[in-house]
């Protein structure tokens, strides 16, 4: 089994900055793709960024793709979302995942591992 445990969450004024970090342990010899995800209230989850094993290849919603930036660390157990111009729109739960997919994973579905969450609150 995989676990992943985020931190950096919190509440920051709009245009403000925050820095995600997902620690993984356990088996993440079987992970390659990894991303983050959030979700809004009555709102579906949604792929933020994601970025494959080596870490050379990336891929961001449109939404964030020009404020977020996603990196992992060489030994890949170490994920993180650096996201600036934070907008109280980017208000939501965020989740770290990881797939047993090679290359780039860009469908929900085919992420196999997920952490527990962390809330960002983005204040007006």
């Amino acid at each position: 089994q995989v676990q992943l445990v985020e931190s950096g969450g919190g509440l920051v004024q709009a245009g403000g900055s925050l820095r995600l970090s997902c620690a993984g342990s356990g088996r993440t010899d079987r992970t390659y793709s990894m991303g983050w995800f959030r979700q809004a209230p009555a709102k579906e989850r949604e792929l933020l960024a994601a970025i494959s094993e080596i870490g050379g290849v990336t891929h961001y919603a449109a939404s964030v793709k020009v404020r977020f930036t996603i990196c992992r660390v060489n030994t890949k157990t170490t994920l993180y979302l650096q996201m600036n111009s934070l907008k109280p729109d980017d208000t939501a739960v965020y989740y770290c995942a990881a797939s047993n997919f090679r290359g780039i994973v860009v469908v929900t579905t085919r992420y196999n591992y997920w952490g527990q969450g962390t809330q960002i609150t983005v204040s007006s």
